[in-house]
């Protein structure tokens, strides 16, 4: 019944439909004893870009905006920084501390900074110009409470036909580097074969925006929104084609772009979209991978993916910065205990070390995760372990927060013997209490993102501990860093808004501490605002707000919020000249 309503719905369509039907070989039509599992029939259907929208998506939303407009100047009002960075002359009478300079910290003369986005968080327009689904056109629209606000990415900031508008603003604001994400499906519509010229040049377009500007381009060629075809045809990121559909991707971007961008992210935190998996049921191609094995089965892929991708961009301009961008927070041990210690470990192994370890030190996986892994992956040859090891230029770092961290109450041992251990295979666990169970570790951002706290004071031996057990060749930059301004939804009131006092604060404490490391000598390198402004927080849709701009989702309109002068400011007063 499901083979002729597809049928019959892509002939309506007025699309040309083949369709056949594969069985197992002994079986006869008529025979009266056959049995099969529904497993054993397999369907090909050609489906355009279209059917693939209709099929597995459905309806989107647009904008009334929806062809590229050219920026406008900046009001000169929007560039005043809110009183906390400037006094005017009037009205007068403000009496403030003394805030002083620390004339030992500097940031050196070609320190980047900037902010960053992604393209399915911020472009809308998901069906412009040949553009084809991702799998979180599905997760939005489809997948009952997979966002916690019923939001899509169909429009979110518009930024797809209001990008020039956003560099100007960025370069107005003073900011150095823009970090964007391609989108794989409006390259590629189904992840591989036939090239859309049309997104080639849109992409065009924004880099030689950001080059007219004065702006650092910084492209990121995977920010989570895999091809839905990719996914359904073979399993995506958990089907070792994906490694080949990769790189004919990423050739496709480092050929076209690479005498024009000098810095390329591959994978945008690989730790978080392996951990996507298993899939929500019912929704995309089914797996026979065990459930708790489909993250480690993708990242193994993506390691083997990314280190591909590395070679080839070296391959076509050496002199590129390539490398992909791990995330987590800081670990500390919440007591000084042995096993305390020793969870710390397991942790940085099964976060960060599981893609830094290979990459930057040995081409394998960490000491905690491999007895894991090896029951179910193949081992990395040794021309793999040499294909993937030294594959990245920066320690890119996705770094937020902190965290305490402990062995389970049953002890890591125990937990280790037991499979059906809710902390297993990891076997630690974590906290932002501290061990009298009173006193937070930082302030808080908005409930919508409970693992996030100011925990700034951190932010050095982090740095640390990053450039001596990783060693990096071009340093450390800390690509993402931001905060969820604690309730900022509910607020109306565009000037209560802007000022968002947690964010601003979080801003400076962070980059004190960088200044901090640098000072101690750290090579940090650069930093990447997160985010560019309010848009569409994954499965927290925009009621989480981490943007440096507020954006009335309405008309589009952009505010710069008193965190952006905040960030800007600090370079403004330590920056060499």
């Amino acid at each position: 019944m499901l083979l002729l309503f597809l049928f019959s719905l892509l002939l309506a369509q007025s699309e040309l439909v083949t369709c056949q039907i594969a069985t197992v070989p002994s079986t006869t039509i008529n025979s009266p004893t056959q049995t099969s599992s529904s497993a054993s029939f397999v369907t090909n259907i050609e489906l355009s870009v279209d059917d693939l929208w209709d099929l597995y998506v459905g309806p989107i939303s647009t904008f009334s905006i929806n062809t590229t407009v050219e920026p406008t100047p900046i009001p000169s009002s929007s560039l005043i920084p809110p009183p906390s960075l400037f006094y005017p002359n009037f009205p007068t009478g403000q009496q403030v501390p003394l805030r002083t300079k620390n004339e030992s910290w500097k940031f050196p003369k070609d320190f980047w900074y900037g902010v960053a986005g992604a393209a399915y968080q911020i472009e809308g327009a998901v069906k412009a110009e040949g553009r084809g689904p991702s799998i979180w056109d599905v997760l939005t629209h489809r997948v009952t409470n997979y966002v916690s606000t019923n939001d899509t990415g169909d429009v979110a900031d518009n930024n797809y036909y209001q990008y020039k508008e956003d560099i100007a603003r960025i370069a107005a604001l003073g900011l150095k580097t823009y970090s964007f994400s391609l989108s794989w499906s409006r390259i590629l519509p189904f992840g591989s074969g036939a090239i859309n010229e049309l997104a080639l040049k849109h992409y065009d377009d924004v880099i030689d925006t950001c080059l007219a500007f004065n702006i650092i381009p910084m492209v990121t060629l995977y920010h989570w929104d895999l091809p839905l075809s990719l996914q359904n045809t073979y399993g995506g990121w958990l089907n070792e084609q994906i490694i080949s559909d990769f790189s004919t991707y990423t050739r496709i971007a480092f050929s076209r772009w690479h005498k024009k961008v000098h810095y390329w992210f591959t994978v945008n935190e690989p730790i978080v979209f392996c951990n996507f998996y298993p899939l929500p049921e019912s929704y995309f191609k089914k797996t026979s991978i065990p459930e708790q094995q489909q993250p480690y089965v993708c990242g193994h892929n993506v390691l083997l993916a990314h280190s591909g991708a590395y070679h080839i961009g070296k391959s076509l301009n050496s002199t590129l910065s390539i490398s992909f961008k791990n995330n987590g927070g800081y670990k500390i041990p919440l007591t000084n205990s042995t096993v305390d210690a020793e969870a710390v470990q397991r942790a940085w192994d099964f976060n960060e070390g599981w893609f830094a370890d290979p990459i930057f030190l040995t081409g394998d996986y960490p000491s905690s995760l491999k007895p894991y892994v090896e029951k179910f992956l193949p081992p990395f040859t040794e021309e793999q372990k040499a294909q993937i090891n030294g594959t990245s230029d920066i320690f890119a770092h996705d770094a937020y927060t902190a965290s305490f961290y402990m062995a389970p109450d049953s002890g890591i041992e125990a937990c280790l013997r037991n499979q059906t251990h809710e902390l297993w295979p990891g076997c630690f666990n974590s906290t932002n209490v501290y061990a009298n169970g009173y006193w937070n570790i930082g302030p808080a951002g908005d409930p919508g993102s409970p693992w996030l706290n100011q925990a700034t004071d951190w932010v050095p031996a982090f740095l640390h501990y990053m450039q001596e057990t990783w060693n990096p060749r071009e340093g450390v930059a800390i690509t993402e860093f931001g905060m969820s301004e604690p309730f900022e939804e509910l607020k109306t009131n565009l000037a209560s808004i802007l000022i968002d006092p947690i964010r601003s604060n979080y801003y400076k404490a962070y980059l004190e501490g960088i200044l901090i490391a640098i000072s101690e000598g750290v090579s940090v390198v650069g930093t990447l605002a997160w985010s560019i402004y309010d848009n569409l927080e994954w499965s927290q849709g925009f009621s989480v707000k981490f943007g440096i701009q507020y954006v009335n989702l309405t008309t589009q309109e952009r505010y710069f919020k008193a965190s952006a002068f905040e960030y800007v400011n600090m370079f403004k007063t330590y920056q060499e000249k």
